[in-house]
């Protein structure tokens, strides 16, 4: 069966109407014929944007030239009460010197160190599950939030300050529109931005709760008492070029886009996973057999056995990428497949229609996960898989992101037998969610399913 996928609006709608289906789903909001277009030019009062689904384009903006495309700062206009001056919404010298800080903490042996605290997350998930229909996006969105704050904070998610963030953070992101209306008008710095009472308060409690957790672990370091997490990792490295150190503000900010990084666009992926394997009891059984083979506390090397599960996790990626869209500003006169693009235009690259294009993918609305065992698909991955961006700017934690969702969808398919109860319809809030949940149909399995490897596995 194939997974649902939104409805396309007509070809051509008012001003009006696009920016009421914008603010209320980004996906919707756009024409089927994006589905085959290499490019698409959508005129304004206020702004020119071009959306590029020509591979050599998306090369160009993200891989080749990125400091000429800088992101928009109209997308930031939507995030900014939450996510103040992080990582993700900077630019040149200020995004250089953060990369410069944080990456560190996600090169090498620093992902071996936090498998741990992602088992645990893992086990603790499986222990919360019972049988009878339950909403899965809540129970990914619950495993994800544990990873990062015992990957992060060495605090599981039963962690008082843990739990008033994630419940707040859920609150956050059902209000939030991924766009408001500052970031289709032009406004000056001064005008009012029209962000929802609600959305304000929301993001205002999660930075305080935040900060405290900073400040807490600051005193930790000065007293030599601090654990060796990510949280201590970052606010130990100095920059190389500078020497200094992040100052607990600027570790607010980060530790902000970490948590919509890395819990939302995780919880996302995820309960999608979920989905497709209830939609799909074949893949599901084939991913639980991998999670029997590894028992309940895998080691690190585990997760290398996992290639199936690891291929309907980029299955999922490819057909509901958690960040739907792009946005970044050309900075220079440019030349899109013989247009001319002013300086200042939207250039929006879009991994939910690249993932999807039907020139570039076989069958690209089905879901195969044995398609990444093929050579045609390995070259529609490195052309037109986009999940985690590309080039400097690609997603620092995407080599955790690749263990962490894999890792827990074994563990949870291990136990339980998801079925399929009603086929959701999927929107982008600020992240691709389901438009009324998830819900899907717990059984407990017997015994973990087969505890010998089946001949079919390697």
């Amino acid at each position: 069966m194939r997974p649902p996928k939104p409805a396309p609006r007509p070809n051509r709608v008012s001003l009006l109407r696009y920016l009421r289906l914008f603010r209320h789903d980004i996906l919707s909001a756009q024409p089927a014929r994006l589905y085959r277009a290499w490019m698409a030019e959508f005129r304004t009062p206020f702004f020119r944007s071009y959306l590029c689904n020509d591979p050599a384009l998306v090369n160009r903006v993200l891989v080749e030239r990125p400091d000429d495309f800088p992101k928009s700062n109209r997308i930031r206009e939507g995030l900014n009460p939450l996510l103040g001056n992080s990582v993700f919404v900077t630019n040149g010298e200020v995004w250089k010197r953060q990369r410069r800080i944080i990456d560190p903490a996600f090169e090498g042996g620093r992902l071996r160190d936090t498998f741990p605290a992602m088992v645990a997350a893992g086990q603790a998930a499986a222990a919360r599950l019972t049988e009878g229909v339950t909403e899965v996006e809540e129970v990914a969105s619950h495993a994800a939030a544990d990873v990062i704050f015992r990957t992060l904070f060495s605090i599981p998610i039963e962690h008082e300050v843990a739990q008033k963030v994630f419940h707040e953070f859920r609150a956050y992101q059902r209000t939030q529109p991924i766009l408001n209306l500052a970031a289709f008008l032009p406004l000056p710095r001064w005008f009012p931005r029209f962000h929802r009472r609600s959305t304000k308060r929301s993001a205002a409690l999660i930075r305080r709760l935040i900060a405290g957790l900073c400040e807490a672990r600051a005193a930790q370091i000065a007293a030599g008492t601090a654990p060796d997490d990510l949280a201590t990792k970052i606010m130990t490295t100095p920059d190389p070029q500078s020497g200094e150190l992040f100052t607990t503000a600027e570790m607010v900010d980060q530790v902000a886009i970490f948590f919509l990084a890395g819990h939302e666009t995780s919880a996302s992926a995820l309960a999608w996973a979920l989905y497709l394997l209830a939609l799909h009891p074949q893949a599901q059984d084939r991913v639980a057999a991998e999670a029997a083979a590894f028992g309940d506390a895998p080691d690190f090397a585990a997760v290398s056995r996992l290639k199936f599960t690891r291929d309907v996790f980029r299955e999922t990626l490819r057909l509901y990428p958690p960040v739907p869209m792009m946005v970044r500003q050309n900075l220079c006169p440019e030349t899109f497949r013989d247009r001319p693009v002013a300086p200042g235009a939207q250039i929006v690259l879009s991994p939910w229609h690249l993932h999807r294009h039907e020139r570039i993918w076989r069958d690209p609305d089905d879901f195969d996960p044995d398609r990444w065992q093929t050579e045609e698909n390995r070259a529609c991955a490195r052309d037109a898989f986009i999940p985690f961006s590309a080039g400097p700017r690609g997603c620092t934690g995407a080599g955790f992101a690749m263990v962490e969702g894999p890792l827990l969808l074994a563990m949870l398919a291990r136990h339980f037998r998801f079925e399929r109860t009603e086929d959701p319809v999927p929107v982008a809030h600020l992240t691709v969610r389901a438009k009324d949940g998830i819900r899907l149909r717990l059984t407990r399995r017997a015994e973990p399913e087969s505890r010998k490897t089946p001949a079919w596995l390697p």
